[in-house]
């Protein structure tokens, strides 16, 4: 277990780094050189939401310090607006541009063609089941170390 664990750990690792590089990719297929790969996966995770920053630092997707510095070269380069929360004037409110909507579309259109060349190369959705669990089975405990300690 401890060896599976932690082939685990390390292949989570290297793939976010291969992701990061297959977006770093496609940005430059498309021409986009005015945000990183980094930027393109935080306007792929915001989408088609109306979400507060706060949201995206919740769901533990980024650090305080990285969202705000993206968010604000994202919002420089045209692919976010902001605006202050009605109810609470203290949070600010992010949506995608048109151009930020474009590019996430685009993002989708790679996730498509990444998804067929899964499925052409044998892997099932049975399989892809199984690793999803695993993985979340990590994460819970992840989670539970963040929150409890040892136990």
């Amino acid at each position: 277990m401890k060896d599976s664990y932690t082939s685990i750990v390390q292949l989570i690792e290297r793939l976010h780094r291969h992701f990061l590089d297959v977006l770093r990719a496609e940005l430059r297929r498309l021409g986009i050189e005015d945000i990183n790969a980094v930027q393109a996966l935080l306007l792929a995770n915001i989408g088609g939401d109306d979400v507060v920053i706060r949201d995206l630092k919740d769901r533990g997707y980024y650090h305080g310090s990285n969202v705000s510095y993206n968010i604000k070269k994202l919002t420089e380069t045209g692919y976010i607006q902001q605006e202050r929360d009605a109810h609470d004037r203290r949070a600010v409110r992010l949506k995608l541009s048109a151009k930020g909507l474009d590019l996430c579309d685009r993002i989708r259109e790679l996730q498509d063609h990444l998804t067929a060349d899964l499925e052409k190369s044998g892997m099932s959705p049975p399989a892809m089941g199984t690793a999803i669990e695993a993985l979340q089975g990590v994460e819970h405990s992840w989670t539970n170390y963040i929150r409890y300690g040892r136990r």
